[in-house]
């Protein structure tokens, strides 16, 4: 068999170790998985959501894109993998949080920023993040100076909100919410220091998570 020796390698330590510690959730959860919280993130190998969040198996259900964004709700077209996902999670999994997890340095955001230098990014991506041009040209168009880090920072949480926003024009989201029987929220993650920061609703800021008392719902 022509598996890569790291996938091989990392197979055989699962075995040993990983399924040793979990082999009786993995036994109880194969007829059903129970999650209570969905987390969005992005498709970026470096930010694994089951890692940050030290989640055992079952714990999350994560769909991962790029940029982490949420598309509004609509009905045309053909292919719609993310909302397939969110309907799946809210439907039928009943998942009582859903977690827009957004990141520094992130290469969708980045895409959007490069579009508006007349530069290719890709066939799919751009059309992809073409979700967020109202908003990134809404900064673009602010008086303030801003360096380009900055603005890659403020665009890639003002993303995270809109990607909120997007999921209330669901309808079944919509009616979860009012029923509070779900919650929203949203997270950025700073790849250099491992650091997690929270949106605050009220302020609408993102805070670090340690100031914080209070976790996931």
């Amino acid at each position: 068999m022509n598996i890569p020796r790291e996938l091989l390698v990392g197979y055989q330590h699962f075995r040993k170790e990983k399924f040793a510690e979990y082999a009786e959730i993995y036994r109880a959860s194969a007829e059903e998985q129970t999650p209570r919280t969905m987390v969005i993130g992005c498709a970026d190998s470096r930010v694994d959501p089951a890692i940050i969040f030290s989640a055992g198996p079952g714990e999350l259900f994560v769909v991962r894109n790029i940029g982490a964004l949420v598309p509004p709700f609509e009905t045309s077209g053909t292919y719609h993998g993310t909302s397939a996902a969110i309907e799946f999670a809210v439907l039928s999994l009943k998942v009582e949080n859903i977690v827009v997890l957004g990141h520094g340095q992130c290469g969708g955001i980045s895409a959007s920023l490069t579009i508006t230098e007349k530069r290719p990014v890709g066939r799919f991506i751009q059309p992809w993040v073409d979700i967020i041009t109202d908003l990134r040209d809404e900064l673009l168009d602010r008086d303030e100076p801003i360096n380009a880090q900055a603005r890659q920072n403020a665009l890639e949480r003002m993303a995270i909100q809109l990607s909120m926003h997007n999921l209330t024009t669901f309808p079944f989201v919509s009616e979860a919410l009012e029923a509070n029987r779900l919650s929203l929220h949203g997270a950025w993650f700073s790849i250099a220091d491992a650091k997690l920061r929270w949106l605050d609703w009220d302020s609408g800021t993102f805070e670090p998570i340690e100031s914080k008392t209070n976790g996931l719902a």
